[in-house]
Parts: structure tokens; C-alpha cells; sequence
């Protein structure tokens, strides 16, 4: 078994922050031509949502806590989907690009990776479904999330 230690992070195995933003950038380029999902963003993702999108991930993927300390952290984010009554159909189409996105950008294709990128989508965007309806009552203050491998970390033979 490898010492825990050993185990480098989803942020250090994807390839760091350049390959979460080239994921999420490829990601945002898919959103805007979606159809469901564009009118969201206003019809674009402007540079600076994009940006704190991947500082986002890459902290809750174990890189540096650079959302929470430059950012605003949790509830930064949680008033960016306030009032927003995310559909179940979005929702579902949101995670089935993020999954293509990866494929197209190019992050390693292992499966403990991309289930552990594709749980935190699935746990992120259905809390942000709840938070997003009317009259919604979440967590006021919470941490960022830190996503770990849960039951499968990376294969290193």
C-alpha cells in the first residue's frame, strides 16, 4: 500500500492549474454554443468567471487556497448561483460537458481521476441546483470544499 503521502492530489495528477484551466476553458467554449445553457452565462463566459472558475477547481482539487483567501471562498460562490433556479436538464447538461470537455482538453483519462473530477461535479452542481431555487435557505458559511480520491486513488504501478 503507498504512504499517504505519496498520493499526489486530483489538482497535482490532472497536470496542476494549466490543465484545469485549458479543461474548463474548452469547457466555457462548449457552454456558449449550448443552447440550454448559454443563456445562463448571458450567451458568454466572460475571462474573469472563467478565471475564478479554475481557481475554484483547483482548490477544491487540492491546489492552493487561492479562492478562498483572494476570492471570497464559499460564500462568494454561493451567492454566484443565487436566484439562478437551475433546471434539472441543465444541471445534467452541465456535467455531460464537463466530461466532454476533459476528453477534448486532454486530461489524463484514468479512471480514478475522472470519477473523482466527475463525483464533485455531480455533489457541486446538484447543491448548486438547490441553492439556485427560489427562496432557497442554504448554508449561510461553509469551507471550500477539498475533494479527495475517495476509494480509488490514482493507480501508480
Amino acid at each position: 500500500m503507498a504512504d499517504d503521502d505519496a498520493i499526489p492530489t486530483i489538482y497535482e495528477w490532472a497536470g496542476g492549474r494549466p490543465a484545469f484551466a485549458r479543461w474548463l476553458g474548452t469547457f466555457y467554449d462548449l457552454v456558449e454554443e449550448d443552447d440550454l445553457l448559454a443563456p445562463v452565462f448571458g450567451g458568454t463566459v466572460s475571462e474573469e468567471h472563467r478565471t475564478h472558475v479554475v481557481t475554484w477547481w483547483c482548490e477544491v482539487m487540492g491546489g492552493p487556497a487561492v479562492y478562498t483567501a483572494q476570492l471570497g471562498g464559499y460564500e462568494h460562490m454561493l451567492a454566484k448561483h443565487r436566484g439562478l433556479a437551475i433546471s434539472a436538464e441543465q444541471r445534467l447538461r452541465f456535467v455531460t460537458l464537463l466530461s466532454l470537455a476533459a476528453d477534448r482538453a486532454g486530461l489524463p483519462d484514468d479512471p480514478e481521476l475522472r470519477a473523482a473530477l466527475m463525483g464533485y461535479a455531480e455533489w457541486g452542481t446538484r447543491l448548486a441546483v438547490q441553492n439556485s431555487r427560489p427562496g432557497a435557505r442554504p448554508v449561510e458559511h461553509a469551507p471550500v470544499p477539498r475533494w479527495g480520491w475517495g476509494v480509488a486513488p490514482p493507480y501508480q504501478g
